[in-house]
């Protein structure tokens, strides 16, 4: 009896002790879940850094709201640093270009969630062009040759990846056949030197160029797109893969549920009119890219090479 009394007793324990680690290990799951207390998002600079922070107020509001807890915006330096402030983690949700998130999916447990419908065309794409000064006399790729050339940024789709498998492809080498070339670090930085005479001709995308045109930043008589690529996978918002699922879902949501008037208080993003959900599959064309041009991928320094 005694045996059978004590078996019973151990027993008891056993479920009792079971009971409060389920119990322990469900408070716990659900302080990770509740453990963000401020969300922060980085931007990749596409303008000057204080008026991106004025543009974005609005959707910082709204997913304050909308996920019921404060949402802190800030601007990194570029490419790189945003890639790297997502692995430290330092910022939880980013907007990255196709290119720049591939590597920050290698390197930084980025996990692409949603990307932007552009309203004039109704389409998820964007494209890169070329962009010249209209009294240069470049009427051709051909012409390029011996001429300066601004890119955005090494790690910028629009304004390096593929306007420079566009000149290899059209038998330019952009590391050899330019008098000279460099990195702008911004979009619009590209548009003003090519504006300015500063150079003969640059790398960006057809949204930035557009959104420029219609604020009267520049002249489309005076910055002429030489070249358009075929469509590109639009830059994806992005957040920690390691997020809670439940905080994922609902960024997501939020993004996909904003409506088009709040979308459209934010000059940033352009000609967007709502958002739509994405996976990493749909960058596969970016790596494919990547892998014809040889670049690497699998490190940060891809983004500053």
């Amino acid at each position: 009896m005694k045996k059978l009394f004590l078996v019973g007793f151990l027993l008891s324990l056993v479920v009792v002790f079971a009971g409060c680690q389920t119990k322990t290990d469900n408070q716990t799951a659900s302080q990770g879940e509740k453990g963000i207390k401020v969300l922060k998002m980085g931007l990749i600079p596409a303008d000057d850094a204080e008026e991106m922070l004025r543009n974005y107020e609005p959707i910082k509001e709204y997913l304050s709201e909308e996920l019921g807890i404060p949402v802190e915006i800030q601007v990194t330096s570029d490419y790189t640093a945003a890639i790297e402030a997502m692995r430290a983690k330092h910022i939880d949700l980013a907007w990255f270009g196709p290119f720049s998130y591939i590597i920050a999916a290698n390197i930084a447990n980025a996990e692409a969630i949603v990307n932007g419908v552009t309203e004039s065309t109704g389409s998820a794409t964007y494209k890169s062009i070329i962009v010249v000064k209209a009294n240069s006399g470049i009427e051709t790729l051909e012409d390029l040759k011996g001429k300066s050339f601004a890119f955005v940024d090494p790690a910028s789709t629009s304004g390096n990846l593929i306007p420079r498998k566009i000149l290899i492809e059209n038998g330019i080498d952009p590391d050899k056949d330019f008098s000279a070339s460099f990195f702008a670090g911004t979009h619009n930085s590209v548009e003003y030197a090519v504006a300015n005479g500063k150079v003969d001709a640059g790398a960006d995308s057809d949204n930035s160029y557009n959104r420029m045109v219609e604020a009267g930043e520049i002249d489309s008589e005076v910055n002429k797109i030489l070249y358009t690529s075929e469509p590109i996978p639009g830059s994806p918002i992005v957040v920690r893969g390691d997020l809670p699922v439940e905080l994922k879902d609902k960024i997501k949501q939020a993004l996909i549920n904003m409506d088009k008037q709040t979308i459209h208080k934010v000059n940033g993003w352009g000609d967007i009119s709502s958002y739509r959900a994405v996976s990493d599959s749909d960058y596969n064309v970016i790596r494919d890219t990547a892998k014809v041009l040889g670049m690497d991928i699998s490190n940060a320094e891809a983004a500053s090479k």
